[in-house]
């Protein structure tokens, strides 16, 4: 007893001491000015709090000619101060609680922050002081221990106060402070919230604008940590995903009308329909009135948890503005008995709810005031008070007022989500003063198992028993537990819908669960979204239109990515996707279809047997083997008559022969093409108009060679006729001059008139057997070139996927180009010598004359092959086989008519003609001098000797 009343007497003259040290020492640099609410008198435990219960500080007079002090506030806000009635709700109930804390009353000391750091600041200040004034690193207060702080109200503000708190470990629980930054416990080790991290909300809002395709997007934040952390990290998720900010704007945090009128001047000049927005109510409402009198629609908008249920935001006539608006609210809950609480109000309480109290019903508590306004009303109105109205003056509240029936927001508890934060708030620290107090003795958390005191206990060993509380909410059963000081990520969708009466109001149309499994995290009901148009489709925000399959994303340079063109895909490419960045290349045997969004098979052509062109060619070429077959078949009928035996009778039927070759080989270009057919087509080709060709040059260099003939017989013949007129003449001469001296007239022929080419050794130096052989060398030349070409590189068929895009061409490769150039070049060089040897003797004989028929053979097949080059080169597929059968088929239909159709005509319809004597040549003069064969000159010079030997015997 004697050692206690020993250590009161020392406490008491410590404390004189330092009180008489620190009056010669210590001095304050300000007087601090705060309102609220206090009650610690007989409390074994105080609870802090901290609300921004006004918008803003009033300026000051900056007057340095007096001790300054520090501003006060204004612009009162009834949302918040509803969140203060809330944490004074909250004690009440808790101290009637004999569960929770019975043996302990809380009291409560509450600050206004003005929504201001330095509001802030003087509170947490005077809190860590106890008492009035603050005196930093000092706990001068007596009474009962301060045991946490719940507040301060926006992120900026905790920030503030977390730094201050951190230094002395005293704990803070948030009720509404989001902002990510404060989950670093290394900066904020005491902090703790009752509201969810503001990293769940961005990744939230991310997912709704990824959820319905918006890419184009704007964004406005507040100018502090609450707007700059949450818009960093969604603008950070939604742009990792391809979606571009149109524009970001910061709201100032002191009204400034040039930077409001710019914000709004962008969202009306941008194309973003969607607008992201992280801010208080109070930042923002200036833009929003703004916005309403520049009668912004058609915008999309949408709100963090800050003013999604802000009555300050949704007044009346917002509707056109704010209609259609989706946001993210926190938990919501009914707490029984707050709404009596906040209409039970004794008016004159204190000077804090006697300023609500006149704001709300627009009057004065105050008599004199009362007065002094009247009074001055009616000097403005130049009029004076009335009698009976000096008694109780205009103006004058009565106490009695109807807060109910106002409709205030301040009354309203139908969205009660930061107000019940609030209330979770406080009951965790209700429930860690109860776990601390109820603590037993060896076994406690600190060290050797000990316990505190709840009348005497440190703020740090508060701060362990509030990191590790678990309790359920009363009312609600929501079970609140803290992990690193954050709780559930747990969120309502909320759309402002419009009613009949042009008001809005607030629907749920999802949840947000940011602890669930990514896919699972965010249910949304789209059909009970009510848009900004009144309709249920989601409007469109895009700077450039999707890019629809079949075409891909062109960037536009010095753009965002999300402004872009679309390029149709080049032909055989595709693209089978929305917003494709390039076009897919189509495999080799498939091409893109018109919309450039599938590749289908390509067409395969060929020139089949069973199309009409197919058939049309197969008949033609059958006509044609039928009609050389029956060439032959006559031609073998009449085998012994004298125009058959001409020329030799077996190159007439290996030219035959040969044409059938060409005919039928025709046939073989048709159909799918094969390795056979390949080589079939082109050899045989080749080799059937070798032994034509061979055949007609072997026919044609007699008839060659006879014309040389008649032409050495044709000088001689003429040299003849002039000697034998000059001796007649000097006969003439002599015989009128009387001298009978006969000349010498001698005339001689060498030539034989039989038209039997192979029985006039004098006229044809190449028998028949000289005939055959050329014709069978110069085939067998075209068959040794032809075997070698098949042996080394061979025809082979191909697919050809080049020369048409939609179609694959099956062809057959001619193995080598200088192969095919030698094989035709050879049957073209047996062409052109049976044209000269032909051109030649075109006019060996006067009754029929086959080299004339050669000759104009020879010309139809020149002017096939020449027209059939460039039409060939001018086509492709299977018009092109089409072509190359034409150009056989013509040419071998001008042989056989040019050359056997005369003889066919002899043969069947002129029989007479087909003599012998026929075959013979006939003298045809011309210039007054002798032409023809051999025959006839010799029949000439006959003539002219007995013509001198019958006027010598005259003579």
């Amino acid at each position: 007893m004697e050692t206690g009343r020993l250590l009161l007497g020392l406490c008491a003259f410590l404390c004189f001491y330092r009180s008489v040290a620190s009056e010669t020492t210590c001095k304050l640099k300000a007087k601090f000015n705060l309102s609220g609410y206090k009650d610690v008198e007989k409390k074994k435990v105080v609870v802090g709090g901290m609300f921004p219960i006004h918008k803003r500080t009033s300026s000051s007079d900056g007057n340095t000619s007096r001790l300054p002090v520090s501003s006060g506030c204004e612009g009162f806000n009834f949302r918040t101060f509803r969140w203060t009635q809330t944490m004074l709700f909250a004690i009440n109930e808790i101290n009637g609680r004999t569960e929770l804390l019975p043996n302990t009353d809380l009291g409560y000391v509450i600050y206004d922050s003005c929504f201001t750091i330095s509001k802030a600041v003087e509170g947490t200040l005077t809190y860590l002081t106890g008492q009035d004034e603050a005196v930093p690193n000092y706990r001068c207060g007596s009474g009962a221990p301060l045991a946490a702080l719940v507040g301060a109200g926006g992120s900026d503000l905790s920030i503030a106060t977390a730094r201050i708190l951190g230094l002395y470990h005293f704990p803070q629980v948030s009720y509404s402070s989001t902002c990510s930054a404060l989950e670093n416990k290394f900066q904020f080790p005491t902090f703790l919230r009752t509201i969810p991290n503001d990293k769940h909300q961005s990744t939230a809002i991310a997912q709704l604008v990824l959820r319905f395709g918006w890419t184009w997007v704007g964004t406005i934040a507040a100018d502090d940590d609450y707007g700059k952390y949450a818009i960093k990290d969604f603008t950070e998720q939604v742009e990792n995903a391809g979606v571009c900010i149109a524009f970001s704007e910061v709201l100032p945090k002191v009204s400034s009308p040039e930077d409001i009128q710019r914000i709004v001047q962008t969202i009306v000049e941008d194309t973003a329909k969607i607008i992201v927005v992280f801010s208080s109510d109070v930042d923002l409402s200036p833009l929003i009135q703004e916005l309403l009198q520049h009668n912004v629609t058609n915008r999309t908008w949408i709100a963090s948890e800050a003013w999604v249920t802000s009555a300050l935001i949704n007044r009346p006539g917002l509707n056109t503005v704010l209609g259609g608006t989706l946001g993210f609210g926190v938990k919501r809950a009914d707490i029984p008995g707050l709404e009596r609480h906040l209409l039970d109000m004794d008016p004159y309480a204190d000077p804090l709810t006697e300023e609500f109290w006149e704001t709300l019903f627009n009057c004065t508590l105050n008599y004199s005031k009362a007065v002094r306004q009247a009074r001055q009303r009616a000097v403005e109105g130049n009029a004076t008070m009335p009698r009976a109205g000096r008694g109780v003056p205009d103006g004058l509240c009565t106490g009695e007022e109807s807060i109910a029936q106002l409709g205030n927001t301040y009354s309203d508890v139908s969205q009660l989500r930061i107000t019940y934060s609030v209330y979770k708030a406080v009951y965790a620290v209700a429930n860690a003063l109860h776990n601390l107090e109820h603590c037993e003795v060896g076994q406690g958390p600190f060290v050797g198992g000990s316990c505190t005191n709840i009348s005497n206990f440190e703020p740090w060993q508060l701060m362990y028993y509030l990191k590790n509380v678990r309790f359920k909410v009363p009312h609600t059963d929501e079970e609140v537990s803290f992990e690193e000081g954050d709780v559930e990520g747990l969120y309502d969708i909320i759309n402002w819908q419009v009613d009949g009466n042009g008001e809005i109001f607030y629907v749920t149309v999802g949840n947000y669960n940011g602890s669930a499994a990514p896919e699972d995290r965010m249910t949304l009901r789209n059909d009970s979204i009510m848009w900004n148009d009144e309709g249920t489709e989601p409007p469109r925000s895009v700077c450039s239109e999707n890019c629809q399959p079949g075409t891909r994303k062109g960037i536009r340079q010095g753009e965002p990515v999300c402004c872009f063109d679309c390029i149709p895909c080049a032909d055989g490419e595709i693209s089978n996707s929305t917003n494709a960045r390039a076009c897919i290349l189509c495999t080799y045997d498939e091409w893109s279809n018109e919309a450039h969004d599938t590749c289908l098979p390509k067409i395969i052509e060929f020139l089949a047997f069973g199309e009409p062109l197919g058939i049309t060619l197969i008949a033609i070429s059958a006509f044609g083997a039928l009609t050389t077959i029956a060439v032959g078949v006559v031609f073998l009928v009449h085998l012994g008559t004298p125009l058959v035996k001409a020329n030799d009778a077996l190159l007439s039927f290996s030219l035959l022969l040969s044409l059938v070759v060409t005919f039928l080989c025709s046939i073989v270009f048709l159909g799918e093409p094969q390795h056979w057919s390949c080589m079939t087509s082109q050899v045989g080709l080749a080799l059937g108009f070798a032994l034509c060709l061979s055949s007609i040059m072997g026919k044609t260099v007699v008839l060659m060679l006879r014309a040389r003939v008649l032409k050495a017989a044709r000088l001689r013949a003429k040299a003849a006729a002039t000697a034998a007129k000059e001796a007649a003449e000097s006969a003439r001469e002599a015989a009128e001059s009387g001298n009978n001296i006969i000349p010498d007239v001698i005339v001689t022929s060498s030539l034989n008139t039989d038209t039997n080419t192979c029985s006039d050794p004098e006229a044809d130096r190449i028998t028949c057997g000289h005939q055959r052989a050329i014709a069978a060398v110069a085939t067998l030349i075209q068959a040794v070139a032809c075997t070698v070409w098949l042996l080394i590189l061979p025809p082979h068929p191909v697919e050809n996927t080049s020369a048409q895009n939609i179609k694959i061409i099956l062809e057959c490769d001619e193995g080598s180009v200088i192969f095919i150039c030698c094989i035709f070049g050879y049957d073209m060089l047996l062409a052109l010598l049976a044209f000269v040897f032909a051109f030649i003797a075109r006019k060996l004989e006067d009754h029929f004359s086959e080299a004339k028929s050669v000759t104009f053979g020879m010309l139809v097949f020149f002017i096939v092959w020449i027209s059939f080059v460039p039409a060939y080169l001018s086509t492709r597929g299977k018009f092109m086989v089409a072509v190359q059968i034409f150009a056989i088929l013509a040419s071998s239909f001008g042989l056989l008519t040019c050359i056997f159709l005369p003889k066919c005509y002899i043969l069947l319809l002129k029989p007479e003609q087909n003599r012998e004597d026929m075959m013979k040549p006939r003298a045809k003069p011309r210039d007054g001098a002798y032409t023809g064969t051999s025959a006839s000159l010799a029949t000439a010079g006959t003539q002219v000797n007995n013509s001198i030997a019958s006027t010598a015997i005259d003579d």
